[in-house]
């Protein structure tokens, strides 16, 4: 798992059938990735809606929020729709799980993103990593430090 001090690599994935976000594009502005093993199972779906609800938070510094998993845009389209998930869910579907393996979180043995952070600063370097049990939601504490420590530096 990449860790604070590398470089972000780049990407680039769907987050609609019509939209693609590239990593490259967000330099200038904090970035947040939430990689989560799949729509839909209980423990994504109350970490997603509890970013969802700390958007406000992370726009007060600059941030913005991308959920990753290997799950395809229409399945992600219709996860959000459903949840009012009001920032990009990024399909890292086709090759399955690349991104999550740039930054050494696929679980090869299930085919799924394991649960993992990554705050990156607007210069595109991890500042702070953690991979949670994929059984618990990791909250948005260790997420909210990080960003102040940036803001702080």
């Amino acid at each position: 798992m990449l860790q604070k001090g590398d470089t972000a690599p780049d990407f680039t994935l769907s987050a609609t059938p019509e939209k693609m976000v590239h990593l490259k594009d967000l330099r200038g502005k904090n970035v947040i990735l939430a990689f989560y093993p799949a729509d839909w199972s209980p423990v994504c779906s109350d970490q997603m809606a509890l970013y969802n609800e700390m958007l406000h938070y992370f726009d007060k510094y600059n941030a913005i929020l991308l959920g990753i998993s290997v799950d395809g845009a229409w399945c992600h389209a219709a996860f959000a729709s459903a949840r009012q998930i009001h920032f990009d869910l990024l399909s890292d579907f086709e090759p399955k799980g690349a991104v999550a393996k740039l930054y050494g979180v696929y679980e090869e043995k299930r085919g799924l993103s394991q649960r993992a952070l990554f705050v990156i600063d607007a210069n595109g370097i991890i500042q702070w990593s953690y991979l949670s049990p994929v059984n618990e939601n990791p909250g948005a504490d260790g997420i909210l430090a990080a960003l102040e420590n940036l803001k702080t530096n």
